[in-house]
């Protein structure tokens, strides 16, 4: 039997690391790749606030974002779109992000074991949170164009 889309999105969000992340504030617009992790359909990610995709954020949450892999078959392609809001996060919510991502990424997790170049960048960050208003799974293997939109409120 095969498995629901939403079933699919959610593995394929844990089984992935990096998103590129698209911003804009009217005439500026940018793509960065982030690490992040996900609590159900929110990402978190951290990064600097004077990165230019973070700038951006200041000015204009509304964000694009899209997880794949690097296919040479067409009918191979799987990935995620997302449209959706971003924010700096902190307190509570910041504790919990940090908490998933160092499971994830055990160098975060272990910030004393980490290599000092690593260490001190991460000093200098801020942590973010994606929440999607629109969640597409791509998935060229059912059917060529195969895009399921699903339920975020399932």
């Amino acid at each position: 039997m095969k498995k629901r889309p939403r079933t699919r999105v959610q593995r394929y969000l844990k089984e992935h690391n990096v998103a590129t992340l698209a911003t804009g504030n009217g005439t500026d617009i940018w793509a960065a790749a982030v690490f992040y992790v996900n609590d159900g359909y929110t990402l978190y990610f951290l990064s600097s606030p004077k990165s230019r995709h973070c700038m951006n954020l200041a000015r204009n949450p509304l964000v694009a974002v899209t997880i794949q892999e690097d296919y040479t078959d067409w009918l191979e392609i799987k990935g995620v779109q997302i449209e959706g809001m971003a924010s700096k996060i902190s307190g509570v919510e910041e504790e919990k992000a940090r908490k998933l991502y160092g499971k994830k990424f055990p160098v975060v997790g272990m910030l004393a074991q980490a290599p000092a170049a690593i260490a001190k960048a991460l000093t200098k960050v801020c942590w973010y949170k994606v929440v999607p208003r629109r969640l597409y799974f791509i998935d060229n293997s059912v059917g060529l164009g195969q895009r399921d939109e699903i339920d975020l409120n399932d």
